[in-house]
C-alpha cells in the first residue's frame, strides 16, 4: 500500500469518524487536537482504526498529540509501521 492510499483511508476516517463532518476541507498538516477540531481522546479511535485497516498495532505511549495531531504525522507513523 502507498502513501496515497494511506492517505485517502485515514483522511476518510478522521472526516467521518474523528471530526464527523465528511465535508469539511481538511489539510494534511491542519492540526487536529491543537486545533480543537477533535479531543485527544479521538487518538484511540486512531489506534484501533489503524490496527483493523492495515494491521497495524500502535503502542499507547506513542498515541499522543505531539506524534499524531495532523493527518500527515498519522500517514507517516503508518508508514513508519509497514516499512
Amino acid at each position: 500500500m502507498d502513501r496515497t492510499e494511506v492517505h485517502d483511508k485515514l483522511r476518510t476516517f478522521v472526516l467521518n469518524d474523528m471530526i464527523r463532518m465528511p465535508d469539511y476541507d481538511l489539510k494534511d498538516d491542519e492540526p487536529l487536537i491543537t486545533g480543537g477540531l477533535v479531543d485527544s481522546f479521538s487518538l484511540a479511535l486512531f489506534g484501533v482504526f489503524v490496527e483493523e485497516t492495515f494491521n497495524i498495532y500502535i503502542p499507547d505511549p506513542d498515541l499522543t498529540v505531539e506524534n499524531l495531531d495532523t493527518l500527515n504525522q498519522m500517514i507517516d507513523r503508518v508508514l513508519q509501521d509497514m516499512a
